[in-house]
Order: structure tokens, then C-alpha cells, then sequence
């Protein structure tokens, strides 16, 4: 199956989906301390107590500086309502507050939803991306996310266009089995660090449940360097 077929594919799955039922919508409105679950790979290791988080690697999408006293390693899916929710009423502020302000980097790792295909599909593409423009590729694919399950059929060329790559280069990177193994480790890694759903926020290695910004802030402030 052709590259452009694929994505057709996967964006026809996630549409029919939508469109079978109104189901899709109800149960990814969010509730109070409500989470997209994560089917587990098949591939995945058996869940061991008190697994370390994966530790960051050139191959980690990171926002903010590498030197940051803090770390917050975020697990999400594109298709994840959550997790579109969070990156538009959270995001900007929690970015202000600091990542601009050097306290903090933020490490994005993909940990896809139901409809598995569209949201593996969407993982690719970001892995993909030219690293610079990973969170360009986010931004597309969070934002974009309410015109998808609409019925809107430009998710994935809006977010391919922001990639800093051509269609033939994400091809390319797709058909690559290198890049699917690095997707399969990263879902693997969630799973074993027991991230059972998204969004999944690990701030300095310990998991935090209550990802508002009120929630993420008294979880960070103790760790930073007093002065």
C-alpha cells in the first residue's frame, strides 16, 4: 500500500469510527480526572513495580533547555482529546511560567490511542519531522484534532507541511523499520514506567496524576534551586 494510501486509510478508519457512532465523542469528553487508556502492545514487557522511568535520549522530542533542574516527561497521543485539551488551556501558560524561564524541559513521547492505526500513523509523522519541528507537527495535530473527528481529511498534510520535511522524506522514514522499532520501544517504555493512559506526566521521574497547571506547579516548585 502507497504511503498516500495509508494515511487515507487510517484517516478513513478514524472517521468511520467517529461517524458509527456518536460513542467516539462521549467517551473522550473529559471528565474530572478523566484519561484516554492505552491498550497494551503486544510487544510489551510484563509491568515490573517501581520501573524507572526511560532516561532522556537524543531521540526524545525536548521543549525547553537541557540544563533545566527539572524534567517532565510527557506521555500523549495525538488522537487523545485529553491531551489536545491540555496542550491548548495548558501548554501556554505552563510554557511562560517554565520553560521559558529555564526551569524546566519538557520531554513529549508517544504513547498512541484508540483508533490505534490513525494515532500510529500521527506518532510516525512526528517522529519523522526534522527534530526542530517536532512540536510545529504537535501544534498541527493538537489543534487540528476537533476538525478531524468533524470529518476534516487535511490532518495529516496540514501537519506533513510543518514538518521541515517532503512527503517523499516522510515516506522514506515510514517505510524505514528503524523508526517503527523506536516507536515500539518508546510505547514500551510508558507501559513498563506505568503509563496506563494519556495524558501521563512524570515530573523528575515520579508520576504526577493531577496534570493542571496548579497541579504540575506544586509538583515542580519544591525541586527547583532555592535561592
Amino acid at each position: 500500500m502507497t504511503f498516500t494510501r495509508r494515511l487515507g486509510a487510517a484517516l478513513i478508519a478514524c472517521v468511520s469510527i467517529t461517524v458509527a457512532g456518536a460513542a467516539i465523542a462521549a467517551s473522550t469528553t473529559p471528565t474530572a480526572g478523566a484519561r484516554n487508556t492505552t491498550p497494551r502492545a503486544a510487544t510489551a514487557p510484563a509491568r515490573a513495580a517501581n520501573t524507572a522511568l526511560p532516561p532522556v535520549t537524543a531521540a526524545d522530542r525536548v521543549l525547553g533547555r537541557a540544563d533545566a533542574p527539572v524534567t517532565v516527561v510527557e506521555y500523549a497521543s495525538f488522537v487523545c482529546t485529553h491531551c489536545a485539551d491540555w496542550y491548548k488551556a495548558e501548554l501556554p501558560a505552563f510554557k511562560t511560567r517554565f520553560i521559558d524561564t529555564g526551569k524546566v524541559r519538557l520531554v513529549f513521547r508517544n504513547l498512541p490511542t484508540q483508533p490505534q492505526d490513525v494515532a500510529m500513523a500521527a506518532a510516525m509523522v512526528g517522529k519523522c519531522a526534522a527534530p526542530e519541528r517536532f512540536f510545529d507537527v504537535a501544534s498541527s495535530f493538537m489543534n487540528g484534532q476537533a476538525a478531524l473527528f468533524a470529518g476534516g481529511k487535511t490532518w495529516f498534510s496540514d501537519a506533513i507541511a510543518v514538518s521541515g520535511r517532503t512527503q517523499a522524506q516522510i515516506e522514506a522514514c515510514f517505510d524505514n523499520p528503524a523508526t517503527r522499532t523506536q516507536l515500539e520501544a518508546e510505547i514500551n517504555g510508558a507501559i513498563a514506567a506505568g503509563a496506563d493512559g494519556t495524558p501521563a506526566f512524570f515530573v523528575n521521574g515520579t508520576r504526577v496524576t493531577d496534570h493542571s497547571l496548579e497541579g504540575l506547579t506544586a509538583a515542580i516548585n519544591p525541586l527547583l534551586p532555592k535561592r
